[in-house]
């Protein structure tokens, strides 16, 4: 009996965890799981931070891509207007061109018929010189008919003369179609006279330096 109770009983004390050390070990662990509130806000902010600079990233191009599609439009646009501008820039210089001819084509004829108004009158009054000059020719000397014909064809000339109006020299002229219209062809006295205007069978005129009525002439061959 007494070894029984000489039989030493394990420690009571020993077996039982110190209540301090158990009571830190939650702690410890409740510190573990706890989250630090500073690291939590710069993590926050780095993940804001990064969500926008993406967002800024894919702003940007998207800026970039509409700034390019703008630039293409107004480039499009520039060209059309180009375009029109040089159209319509060839249509003034055709109309200008037709209004300056028109007005050059009027003005001529304005010209004209300021000069040439009379010409009609005028060659119809050719033919009464001539049969004057041919009266004058056939008249005597001294004859008074034959100065008052002489004055009143001097006087006709020198009205006519002033409307524009001047005979062609043709005698001793070379042949010309421009101003000549060859009636017959005769022998020439003269190997120089070849080719020249031996006599004029109806005397030409000028008006206003043109050629009013050609000049029938008789040529040598």
């Amino acid at each position: 009996m007494e070894q029984k109770d000489n039989i030493e009983k394990p420690d009571s004390n020993e077996n039982v965890e110190n209540p301090e050390a158990m009571n830190n070990e939650p702690n410890k662990d409740s510190n573990d799981m706890h989250v630090n509130p500073e690291a939590s806000a710069h993590s926050e902010n780095a993940a804001q931070d990064d969500s926008q600079e993406k967002d800024g990233g894919l702003g940007r191009r998207a800026r970039r891509r509409h700034a390019e599609r703008q630039m293409e439009e107004l480039t499009q646009k520039v060209e059309q207007m180009g375009a029109k501008l040089q159209e319509m820039n060839e249509k003034y210089m055709r109309v200008y061109s037709e209004y300056d001819n028109y007005r050059k084509r009027t003005s001529k004829e304005k010209t004209d018929l300021i000069l040439n108004g009379g010409k009609d009158i005028i060659k119809l009054m050719l033919p009464i010189v001539d049969d004057m000059e041919r009266a004058l020719a056939n008249m005597a000397d001294g004859d008074a008919a034959k100065e008052g014909m002489a004055l009143i064809h001097k006087n006709m000339l020198n009205a006519l003369s002033q409307k524009g109006l001047k005979p062609m020299d043709a005698k001793g002229q070379k042949f010309d179609e421009n101003f000549h219209e060859a009636i017959t062809q005769i022998p020439a006295p003269s190997p120089e006279a070849k080719g020249m205007v031996i006599d004029v069978v109806k005397k030409g005129y000028f008006l206003n330096d043109e050629v009013l009525r050609f000049a029938q002439v008789v040529v040598g061959c």
